[in-house]
């Protein structure tokens, strides 16, 4: 079973669907693009059971929780600061000394914003796992390579005006393209479609795009520090190697990870915790708990 309750963090209201013992370690979900928490309610029940504490939030734009208008809202450093204030706010609920810790888990944009959190605060985490979503310095130097230009097509199409909000809740199935036939299901399509319904969803949502190709995600960073996008906290990456979206050359991060293990599963698609959950589950619950 699991609760849901909205939070205040960074000027904004986070809906946040939380399970597991009040005191267990704190592990925190972050789903990607076009989805919201439910990208995990095949992972929370197990990993409560395992005693962790889950916390599962709609990132802002999407759902439930708040959609800012604009693009600047949805710069990466704001989004990560979300979840930087996110985890203090559940350590301290904790009794955890400040700033507190936590395990933070990503996928896709999801996993983009807890590279940022790694980057920029790694004292707010005890561990990282991302799942198919590429490092910020691997993704500028595979972005450049035409293969995976033709992949990312999508990303120039968000940048239109308009236009995109008005397709995505017509044709967001077409956005979990790619994976098996039983990884979502008629009653997970239905759910996912009131999530894109929700006033303003569809615009923050895509909004992550623009901002990504507007701001980029070294803001504040040291650009003549090769080391300013290390991640010095232990790492496990998961990656669905059927990936139609993001070349399997995007796991290819050790430069920048020294404490790393990756896992390539050959049969996964992008939504790897839906079509693998068991193996997902298993690897999160040897890493975690």
């Amino acid at each position: 079973m699991w609760t849901e309750r909205f939070v205040t963090v960074n000027g904004v209201h986070l809906h946040v669907v939380e399970a597991g013992p009040p005191q267990g370690p704190l592990v925190v979900l972050l789903h990607g693009f076009p989805e919201f928490w439910r990208a995990w309610e095949r992972q929370i029940g197990p990993l409560a059971r395992a005693g962790l504490r889950v916390a599962a939030p709609d990132l802002r734009g999407y759902h439930l929780s708040d959609k800012p208008p604009g693009v600047e809202a949805y710069r990466v450093e704001t989004l990560q600061e979300d979840v930087a204030a996110l985890i203090r706010l559940l350590a301290q609920e904790q009794g955890q000394r400040a700033p507190g810790r936590a395990s933070l888990v990503g996928h896709d944009w999801g996993g983009i914003v807890a590279w940022q959190v790694a980057i920029r605060q790694p004292e707010l985490l005890e561990k990282l796992v991302i799942l198919n979503a590429p490092h910020p310095a691997v993704s500028r130097r595979v972005m450049k390579k035409p293969e995976q230009q033709k992949k990312s097509w999508y990303v120039g199409f968000f940048q239109l005006p308009w236009l995109p909000e008005r397709v995505l809740p017509l044709f967001g199935r077409w956005a979990l393209r790619g994976t098996r036939a039983d990884s979502f299901t008629p009653e997970d399509l239905a759910r996912y479609r009131q999530a894109w319904a929700q006033p303003g969803a569809p615009g923050g949502m895509i909004n992550y795009y623009r901002a990504l190709m507007r701001f980029g995600t070294r803001h504040g960073l040291n650009r003549n520090d090769p080391h300013a996008e290390d991640v010095r906290v232990p790492t496990l990456l998961i990656w669905g190697q059927k990936d139609v979206a993001l070349s399997p050359e995007m796991a290819e991060v050790a430069q920048w990870v020294p404490d790393l293990r990756v896992v390539r599963l050959p049969r996964a698609s992008h939504w790897v915790m839906r079509d693998e959950t068991v193996r997902v589950n298993n690897l999160l619950l040897d890493f975690l708990a």
